[in-house]
C-alpha cells in the first residue's frame, strides 16, 4: 500500500495509497468504528481492525503494530539494532504533510521476530483518533 523512494520525499504524491490525477492527489479514506490518523493533518492511516499489538515502543513512547496502513510513503531500508534484535526497517511518512509516523519492518534476523516482516509501527504520540 506504499511506495519506496530513492530519497524519501514525504510530500510526494506518487504513492499508490493516493491517486494522482492532473497534479492532484487523492488520499484513501477509511471507514469503521475506530480510525487512526496523522496527528498533524488527520490523514487516515489505519483502523483498529488492522492493529496487531499495542505492546511496542517507538522513539516517542508507546507504539502500535499494524498489519497494514494507507496514505504513507516509505523511506529507504536501514539496518537498525532494536531491543528485540537487528531489523531492516523503513521510516514511514504521512503522504499529505510528511510527518514521520513510525516504520515498516522489511526483515527480522531473529527467527522469533519474523512475524513483524511486512508490518508497520505507528507511534501513539503521532496519531489521533479520527473517528
Amino acid at each position: 500500500m506504499s511506495t519506496t523512494l530513492s530519497h524519501p520525499n514525504p510530500l510526494s504524491s506518487s504513492s499508490p495509497t493516493s491517486t494522482a490525477t492532473m497534479g492532484m492527489s487523492y488520499r484513501r479514506y477509511l471507514s469503521g468504528e475506530r480510525i487512526y490518523g496523522c496527528s498533524t493533518c488527520k490523514t487516515h492511516l489505519a483502523t483498529i481492525h488492522t492493529m496487531m499489538s499495542r505492546a511496542f515502543n517507538g522513539q516517542h513512547g508507546r507504539a502500535y503494530l499494524f498489519d497494514g496502513v494507507v496514505n504513507v510513503i516509505e523511506g529507504e531500508p536501514d539496518d537498525r539494532p532494536m531491543t528485540t534484535g537487528n531489523h531492516t526497517v523503513r521510516d514511514i511518512y504521512c503522504v499529505k504533510c510528511g510527518t514521520t509516523l513510525g516504520w515498516k519492518y522489511d526483515k527480522a534476523y531473529e527467527p522469533s521476530q519474523k512475524y513483524k516482516e511486512g508490518k508497520y509501527i505507528l507511534e501513539r504520540n503521532l496519531l489521533v483518533d479520527v473517528q
